[in-house]
């Protein structure tokens, strides 16, 4: 299966609701911090918006909810990758994609044969504290020639302005959180993504 270009990740199916009837056909549910109760209905909502719309929904780090919920897709960081059970996930027919951020998390991440490899944070980001710098699209650029086909996510500090110059590094893919969350018309800026990544 090819994933879409456009990547936006949210944290709750109400943002779901705004981006899918748009085109969104690829998107991330990263829900932190909420009760187990939020979670399971919040993983359920957006399996069934997605699927009513044709779109893969990638769950963020909760893989157990994800088997039992019959999903599709997680993404698991690095640290996920100490406790998941991937056997599992392929037994449930579940593909993955893996966060990196330097060699040895992307040997590690190659030896898991992953659905996707994500690379970030290319430019500096607001979202959350990292003990990485920005990675640049030099190492965009090395790091698909490292991978060959498998399809490569850029993110961090991406923009609708920034995506060509991804795309041009290497890029598959390009994942956006705040560019479209903080913006004052986020349904435009939505919009806007779709434009320069179809």
């Amino acid at each position: 299966m090819t994933l879409d270009r456009f990547y936006p990740i949210f944290d709750h199916p109400d943002w779901l609701e705004r981006a899918l009837p748009l085109g969104v056909k690829l998107v991330q549910l990263r829900a932190k911090d909420c009760a187990p109760d939020d979670l399971k209905q919040r993983i359920e909502r957006s399996r069934d918006l997605c699927r009513e719309a044709g779109a893969v929904l990638v769950v963020n780090d909760h893989w157990e909810l994800a088997i039992e919920l019959g999903c599709d897709w997680v993404h698991l960081g690095q640290e996920d990758l100490d406790s998941a059970d991937l056997n599992a996930l392929r037994a449930a027919d579940i593909r993955f994609g893996l966060s990196t951020h330097d060699e040895d998390e992307l040997d590690r991440a190659l030896a898991c044969d992953p659905g996707y490899i994500a690379l970030g944070p290319v430019w500096p980001t607001i979202l959350k504290k990292m003990k990485w710098h920005e990675q640049g699209l030099d190492r965009v650029t090395e790091w698909k020639r490292r991978i060959g086909d498998l399809p490569l996510v850029a993110i961090g500090g991406l923009s609708v302005e920034r995506a060509p110059s991804a795309f041009a590094a290497g890029a598959d893919i390009v994942s956006v959180v705040t560019d479209i969350t903080l913006n004052a018309d986020p349904e435009a800026r939505i919009c806007d993504w779709i434009e320069v990544t179809r």
